[in-house]
């Protein structure tokens, strides 16, 4: 398996795709490009100018239109064929948590993440710059209502990672404070956690389980992912 940095990159044509209508002028004249553009003097870099500010503005217009023209895609399993179903493991603050694998498009290294005014929801932290493209940029300890206060570490080298996920209308990137790595759960597991009468609990949660000595927010996807897209309309 390829490390969390690159885990894949093939969703990133989607970011792409979704910009190409957008004058990426920061880019080409600006602080990434030859810095030829007159404005520099005055803004220094690009994230302070209001052509960047409109620049991201229009992309999350983008995301509310898109909205009335996409169906959420159905997820089909394949019955008792599947004996393990693959979880990306993180951690936000003390919490560890779980997501499936299929909504995931990479594991990034943390980028800087700039806000915006008249901020949509207190969920939306701003934007960032993955690979030329603006990419909106969520809080799910806002989503979740998380504890932010924890530090959670497991010790060792921790490094904070950027999720990007397969939002309904194009990426989200998600910053988290750790990030365990891809593991294949038991199928039964999961639904021993999942069953009426478990101790499933927490916004967007399927279920509660063990793993390695902690306990593990398992998510509901398509809540979470319902959940992103409002976020952004």
């Amino acid at each position: 398996m390829s490390s969390p940095d690159a885990l894949d990159t093939t969703g990133l044509d989607l970011t792409l795709a979704d910009t190409q209508a957008i004058d990426d002028c920061w880019n080409r004249i600006g602080i990434h490009g030859d810095k030829s553009c007159p404005l520099l003097a005055d803004h220094i870099h690009c994230r302070n100018c209001s052509v960047y500010s409109a620049a991201a503005t229009r992309l999350l217009d983008r995301y509310a239109l898109q909205q009335d023209d996409r169906r959420p895609q159905a997820v089909v399993e394949h019955g008792a064929e599947v004996v393990t179903r693959s979880l990306l493991i993180f951690r936000l603050g003390e919490e560890w948590l779980g997501i499936a694998t299929r909504c995931l498009v990479e594991v990034a290294t943390l980028q800087p993440i700039h806000s915006l005014p008249h901020q949509r929801s207190r969920a939306l932290l701003g934007v960032a710059n993955v690979r030329g493209a603006l990419v909106a940029c969520l809080s799910l300890v806002e989503l979740l209502g998380l504890d932010s206060t924890g530090s959670g570490a497991s010790g060792g080298r921790i490094m904070p990672r950027m999720l990007i996920i397969a939002a309904q209308d194009g990426p989200v990137v998600v910053p988290v404070d750790e990030v365990d790595g891809i593991h294949a759960i038991d199928e039964r597991t999961l639904k021993a956690a999942s069953a009426p009468g478990s101790q499933a609990s927490g916004r967007f949660t399927q279920g509660v389980l063990q793993w390695k000595g902690r306990s593990l927010r398992w998510l509901d996807e398509a809540q979470l992912l319902s959940a992103v897209t409002r976020s952004l309309t």
